[in-house]
């Protein structure tokens, strides 16, 4: 829908990802939903390509199973290394010091947001943000086997009092 498709756009202008509309991008299999995406780069010549994918909320449904939303990719591990060969640190820490739970989907949003903002005023600082949804109590085990030091709870109630 329109709604879901500005939706994403805004996101990506939140979190100061730049993207280019393509209205003509199709993935090659019928089960996309929605949003379809590709990843290029003008670093590794004619192919440019590194990843691709999109939603596909009504796959598992037609293979058999229960309705279930989904997303997913495909990546070129030969673009990738190229690109990883061409320098800039790669490797993530393995604890976070702050651990970021978010309740609803506007939570989810403004979580992304949050993150990179603390990421960018708190260099020395590892931010972990959850998307996996699940209940707060679920989350909080999620916090609590990050290692984190600090959980800081984001939910649309909240925002919406300001």
């Amino acid at each position: 829908s329109q709604e879901h498709f500005q939706g994403v756009c805004a996101a990506l202008e939140g979190l100061g990802i730049a993207f280019r509309v393509n209205p003509r991008l199709v993935r090659g299999l019928d089960y996309y939903s929605r949003t379809v995406f590709e990843w290029i780069t003008d670093a590794l010549g004619a192919q440019d390509a590194v990843c691709s994918g999109g939603r596909y909320d009504g796959l598992i449904a037609q293979l058999g199973g229960e309705p279930t939303p989904g997303i997913g990719f495909a990546m070129g591990i030969e673009r990738l290394v190229a690109l990883l060969r061409q320098g800039g640190p790669c490797a993530a820490p393995s604890t976070a010091d702050v651990y970021i739970v978010v309740s609803g989907p506007r939570a989810s949003g403004f979580g992304l947001g949050l993150i990179e903002r603390l990421r960018d005023e708190l260099p020395g600082r590892r931010f972990e943000l959850n998307l996996g949804g699940g209940n707060f109590k679920a989350q909080f085990r999620r916090a609590d086997r990050s290692g984190a030091a600090l959980a800081v709870i984001v939910g649309d109630d909240e925002l919406q009092r300001g």
